[in-house]
């Protein structure tokens, strides 16, 4: 039947039981369009429950031509239109699909069609693009979707509308009434989706009382919007389910929305949840109700879904979407409710005081303690990964117990970097091996089942895993259990059932629903390392401006080879880490240190073997003539010399450096250097002793491909220039491939060109060999041989002391004589007997352990796997050997991807694996493992890789 006015009373889904959309043609559509004064060419948009249509005009899209719902009365569609217009007061930093208003024309209008009364009205476009279609969502857009509902909650706290007054199926006040109502339409999967609707209501009964206000209640990945090439959310559009409900359901809704995407939903709803508790603070009763409010709404989408689809089979919005909203469902019932809330209020800073058992003593003598955390010795030298090792440990000690709570490292050992999942290595129990006959702490009734043995207690119950018992009534100190081999010992909230082990990112929920068993077992507790104390400290303490990786950083507090281990003993593969040249805890460096520190350390203008053994391992690996040695500290140091040097060499002060690249942080190391990624007024700021030339990008730069020679000539006849001005340069600098730039590879015969020129005007050459030297090209052991070319001066460090603070500056004996202008040279601790013992060692061990040819062979095959992504992102691959850099662009004009870069770089941490983003404009990926990075790991890399890009998709 076709209606001939709009109801007048307020909508009410539970009476009507459905809610099918409008479905004009297109021809009537435009004749809507006409009507309300607009123009241009329609093509139909989803919508579940309204009739949308984009317009476009010559210039592109224009506008929206929404057709409400008509089974609302119109009041209902002024009460949307208002609360968008008070959004967009309130919020000026947000766009906000408000009412276009049409010059002689109404902004909105009641018309008649051939499906009766219809309210329609055009509403303003917003350029761009939603997230639902997006596979990963970073945690900084999840963040910026919490922020902006809790910023919008704010706004219509205070709004009042007479349209406000509906009974919709969206308002989680009515969430269980719904799925009831709509069961029919569940199929097979009723029972389930009942089951989980109506624990998760009787939750939110449980949780207290819920503040309710007016809001959007559909602010989701599907109706937040980014500008266009952007990746984080500036809009908001569709206000169609603007009503009263529980405040925390506008937090519940964007949550929701979160869980169908790829990648895991912890940390996206951590983050959108701490963003929205900023704008907007939680009472206790909305974070204890807030997750089974998120199950209610998946079972609600789910049964809307089905129904709308089967009723309205023409409707492409809603049967394209029932796979998403089944997998947001299934994902909120996957975890308890308990679990979630209690990892939420510990996220937030509200966590309950941890629960408390006492009783009587299990075990007549207490074990000793087995540390299994990431800072136990007995984790060194790559003992972790050893299959079985806390038993073998175990059996050798005696009697031992390792720590509840405590992040176990021996259970990370089949844990593959590049993994999509985290291991479970959270203990929720204490283990004990070897232990005597375990005693019952208090009386009750002990429930024996296979190998596990219950005693019901209060607040917790005692549960024994791995041992033989007995059923039936016992007395506290009586025999629950006989001596065995080991026994897993837990306290675990009455009615709860919680693994033994469990991941990191969900642990704190799960812990909450168990006590520490310390004091029944008469072991000192051992408090886990915290990861948010330290990055606390370190903001209170440590200049904010020496900054650190990534927004919320992991716990690094263990190496081994290609790999970091995190606190929660989770292995990460180690991409960007030049520093550590022969793998992270080398056992022989580390027998090097320690013998040289029981020795002897002190500083260099004291006579003693290991510097002049370092000088001449040095020297023995560059050309003839290059045999003066100068030690430092650092490659800051080391390049501040090296300039130093050339000026007093030459008694000139002028120095031509490449633009976009690095050098360091001492006044002249900083003064060439010219990255605008490392400092963005660098080029408004140089000395006017500093003269740069263009980086001579072959990608991106002036000259491209195949025009690339012409930088050589072009940066030579800049210094003739600079020479025949009568400011010839004391010397030029330059890596021979940008680091920071992006691992960018210098055009064949540019050195050559360039020192030419140089030479010519009586400057020096200096080879800032800080990144690029030592074996890792592959190669070539040094930069400038990739050149052919020979400069005067070489100043190397980082992966010279493998993490200790190395540098050297090597040169002729004619320009380290020239020093001698400026007074003597002398470093306190640059060329200590510790620094060269460690130095000495760490070019041994790139020789013996073969680690050039290993950054050749391996470094071919990751160059092999980059090059072959499938990926509209990938621009191009530069560098040689492990120094790479893979360019990310948006199109084939080479336009930076800056943005999506940082995400990939948060993805990929995500999947085990340390990655950085570089160059001037941030969107290069700066590879540069240990040089002991294995095939099997550049495959894992790569996969990792393929897989991240495919996810931001």
């Amino acid at each position: 039947m076709i209606r001939r006015s709009l109801p007048t009373e307020p909508f009410d889904f539970l009476a009507a039981g459905e809610l099918p959309a409008p479905s004009l043609g297109p021809d009537e559509a435009a004749s809507i369009l006409a009507a309300l004064g607009g123009s241009g060419e329609l093509t139909a948009l989803g919508s579940q429950q309204d009739q949308n249509f984009l317009v476009s005009g010559p210039d592109g899209p224009s506008a929206v031509l929404k057709l409400a719902n008509p089974s609302f009365p119109e009041r209902d569609t002024l009460a949307q239109d208002a609360a968008a217009e008070q959004v967009a007061r309130d919020c000026p930093e947000l766009r906000v699909s408000t009412v276009l208003e049409a010059e002689g024309h109404p902004a909105r209008a009641v018309l008649a069609t051939s499906q009766g009364p219809v309210l329609a009205r055009l509403l303003r476009y917003l350029p761009g693009g939603t997230f639902v279609e997006r596979g990963w969502l970073a945690p900084s857009v999840a963040a910026r979707m919490g922020a902006i509902t809790g910023k919008v909650s704010r706004s219509l706290a205070s709004f009042d509308h007479p349209g406000l007054e509906r009974r919709l199926q969206w308002d989680l006040r009515e969430s269980h009434g719904v799925v009831e109502l709509l069961a029919d339409w569940l199929g097979p999967e009723r029972e389930r989706v009942q089951r989980a609707s109506l624990a998760a209501w009787s939750a939110v009964q449980a949780a207290g009382e819920l503040p309710v206000q007016p809001g959007h209640f559909d602010l989701t990945d599907d109706n937040l919007v980014c500008a266009v090439d952007a990746r984080l959310p500036d809009g908001i559009i569709d206000f169609g389910d603007v009503s009263r409900s529980w405040r925390v359901a506008e937090l519940a809704i964007t949550v929701s929305g979160l869980l169908h995407h790829s990648g895991g939903w912890a940390e996206p709803v951590q983050a959108a949840v701490r963003a929205f508790h900023a704008e907007q603070p939680l009472t206790r009763a909305e974070v204890d109700a807030l997750w089974p409010l998120v199950v209610l709404r998946g079972a609600v989408l789910v049964a809307s879904g089905r129904q709308q689809a089967a009723m309205d089979s023409d409707n492409d919005y809603a049967r394209d979407a029932l796979d998403r909203e089944w997998r947001i469902f299934a994902a909120a019932d996957a975890v308890p409710s308990a679990v979630v809330g209690g990892w939420l209020r510990a996220a937030l800073g509200i966590a309950e005081p941890p629960l408390m058992v006492s009783g009587a003593r299990l075990l007549a003598d207490p074990p000793a303690t087995l540390n299994l955390s990431v800072m136990s010795p007995v984790m060194d030298h790559g003992a972790w990964q050893e299959p079985g090792l806390a038993d073998r440990l175990a059996a050798e000690a005696g009697a031992v117990a390792a720590a509840w709570a405590v992040p176990r490292l021996s259970e990370a050992s089949e844990c593959q970097p590049g993994a999509a999942q985290r291991a479970a290595t959270v203990p929720t129990s204490i283990t004990v091996w070897n232990h005597d006959e375990l005693r019952a702490p208090w009386d009750g009734i002990a429930r024996f089942d296979g190998d596990r043995l219950t005693l019901p207690g209060s607040p917790c119950d005692l549960i024994l895993h791995g041992i033989a018992g007995r059923s039936g009534p016992v007395r506290a100190g009586e025999v629950l259990a006989q001596a065995g081999a080991r026994v897993d010992v837990q306290l675990v909230r009455s009615g709860s059932e919680v693994p033994l082990l469990v991941a990191p990112d969900l642990a704190a929920g799960w812990l909450a629903l168990t006590a520490d068993p310390s004091g029944l077992l008469g072991v000192t507790p051992t408090e886990p390392l915290s990861s948010a104390a330290v990055l606390a400290r370190r903001a209170q303490h440590v200049a904010e401006v020496q900054e650190h990786y990534y927004v919320d950083p992991p716990r690094i507090e263990r190496g081994w080879r290609s790999l970091l281990i995190d606190t929660d003993a989770r292995p990460y593969l180690d991409l960007v880490n030049n520093v550590a040249s022969v793998g992270h805890a080398h056992p022989r460096l580390a027998a090097v240190a320690n013998r040289r520190l029981r020795l002897l350390n002190t500083n260099s203008r004291f006579v003693y073997d290991a510097l002049p053994a370092f000088a001449e391992a040095l020297a023995s690996r560059l050309p003839d003539g290059l045999d003066q040695v100068f030690f430092v500290n650092s490659g800051s140091e080391a390049t501040d010399l090296a300039i130093r040097l050339a000026m007093a060499a030459t008694g000139r002060r002028d120095i031509v450096a490449l633009a976009e690249a690095y050098h360091g942080w001492t006044y002249a190391s900083d003064a060439v250097s010219t990255s605008l990624a490392d400092n963005p007024n660098a080029l408004a700021t140089r000395p006017d002793w500093v003269h740069t030339v263009p980086a001579p990008n072959s990608y991106r730069g002036r000259w491209r491909d195949a025009d690339a020679w012409r930088y050589g000539p072009e940066a030579a006849d800049r210094i003739r220039a600079l020479a025949a001005s009568g400011r010839p340069a004391a010397g030029f600098i330059a890596e021979a491939i940008q680091g920071n730039a992006g691992g960018i590879l210098l055009p064949e015969g540019y050195l050559r060109e360039v020192y030419a020129a140089v030479r010519e005007g009586g400057g020096v050459t200096i080879a800032d060999e800080v990144q690029v030297g030592l074996g890792r090209l592959g190669e070539w052991f040094w930069g400038f041989e990739q050149q052919g070319v020979v400069p005067d001066i070489v100043a190397v460090a980082k992966g010279l002391g493998n993490g200790h603070p190395v540098g050297a500056v090597i040169t002729t004996a004619e320009i380290a004589e020239s020093y001698r202008v400026g007074g003597y040279f002398f470093s306190s601790a640059g060329g200590s007997p510790l620094s060269c013992a460690i130095g000495s060692e760490v070019l041994a061990i790139i020789a013996d352990e073969g680690l050039q040819a290993n950054a050749r062979q391996v470094g071919a095959r990751l160059r092999a796997g980059l090059e072959a992504l499938d990926s509209p992102w990938v621009g191009t691959v530069h560098g040689a050997g492990l120094y790479l850099g893979l360019e990310l662009v948006r199109d084939n004009q080479r336009t930076p991807a800056p943005e999506l870069t940082t995400e990939l770089c948060e993805r990929l941490r995500q999947l085990g694996v340390i990655m950085q983003a570089t160059g001037d404009h941030g969107n290069v990926l700066k590879i540069k493992p240990p040089l002991v990075l294995t095939a099997q790991q550049a495959d894992q890399f790569v996969t990792a890789l393929a897989r991240a890009l495919a996810d931001l998709g």
